[in-house]
């Protein structure tokens, strides 16, 4: 079965030239399994290596970048399909209806967003779609200790982690995907 797979991840390669490798990887594996990307537009960053790397596989790669962005995060050539919204939250909005899976890679504070936004629908019920966290190298750490904390001093409760899924690796990350796919 096709799915959409939506990726979150930074516009920037970090820190970490592994980052960009896995992001490239992940987009090949994506576009090698028949599946479609959706991601934010951008080619720079970890965005743009996951979005060449589908490309490179013959994928179906499709961008959702708010006008305003356009000149600061050039976008990426050779998508499948481009779409200029107006705003940040009618992005995430597109992003949301097209895809079927979210995947989390390292990125800033609009990733973090991306992640809260996905995972506060499902708890919220407006729908229900997985959340994968790739933990690259443990880059995820301090955020999932800050869950627990929440946790330990009642703001979230057992049903809310059942929301998201964390792994460690792209071939974990794609066996995840092959689940959700059959």
């Amino acid at each position: 079965m096709s799915i959409t797979v939506c990726v979150f991840c930074g516009s920037r390669p970090g820190s970490n030239p592994g980052w960009s490798t896995a992001s490239s990887q992940l987009g090949s594996a994506i576009a090698k399994h028949g599946w479609r990307l959706v991601f934010g537009g951008g080619g720079g960053g970890l965005m743009g290596e996951l979005a060449r790397g589908a490309i490179a596989a013959h994928g179906t790669v499709i961008g959702i970048i708010p006008n305003f962005l356009t000149e600061d995060e050039p976008v990426i050539q050779d998508l499948s399909e481009l779409y200029v919204v107006e705003s940040m939250i009618e992005r995430k909005e597109m992003m949301v209806d097209l895809s079927d899976v979210f995947i989390v890679l390292p990125g800033g504070i609009g990733t973090i967003e991306e992640l809260f936004e996905v995972w506060t629908g499902n708890h919220v019920k407006a729908y229900s779609k997985p959340i994968l966290i790739v933990n690259l190298d443990g880059f995820f750490d301090e955020l999932l200790t800050f869950a627990k904390k929440q946790y330990e001093n009642g703001f979230l409760i057992e049903r809310h982690f059942s929301y998201i899924t964390v792994v460690n690796t792209i071939p974990e990350a794609i066996a995840f995907l092959q689940l959700r796919a059959q």
